[in-house]
């Protein structure tokens, strides 16, 4: 009936490798400007990885005991100001950036789908409105040829 395409919905976990990769970052490294560009990309790209946050979370955990002591700041102390600031930070970075790349995709269909529809409307190519403009003249040159 029609060759139109549904694009499957975009799943952000299928995203995750490309999204924490760090095999990139020497190139996003290399397109930043200046010296200050470099090195908050290059610093971006460590935090926002899941291998910070472990690194973050086994920090926190060494931290644990003395936290815990008496004269210690306290779990919920510890919890608040040492885990959750050290480790969440990368986590959040990592889940957006998967989410942009997700993202990006959902863009980038959303773009094709509708560079399509306007080429199937555009009134210059084969199949669009031109096309059914000619059909609908014939039509009513037909009509009007048995009408007499």
């Amino acid at each position: 009936m029609s060759d139109v395409q549904i694009a499957k919905p975009v799943k952000t976990h299928l995203h995750i490798g490309q999204a924490i990769s760090l095999r990139g970052m020497r190139a996003e490294v290399k397109r930043a400007d200046g010296i200050n560009a470099k090195i908050a990309v290059f610093l971006t790209n460590i935090v926002g990885s899941m291998w910070c946050a472990y690194v973050f979370a086994i920090i926190a955990l060494i931290g644990l005991p003395p936290a815990l002591k008496p004269g210690g700041e306290g779990i919920i102390a510890w919890i608040a100001q040492t885990f959750l600031q050290l480790v969440l930070l990368s986590v959040i970075m990592v889940g957006q950036n998967v989410q942009s790349v997700a993202s990006d995709v959902r863009s980038q269909h959303t773009y094709d789908d509708t560079v399509e529809i306007l080429d199937r409307l555009d009134v210059h190519t084969a199949g669009g409105l031109k096309d059914l403009a000619d059909r609908i003249d014939s039509l009513e040159i037909a009509l009007k040829q048995q009408g007499r």
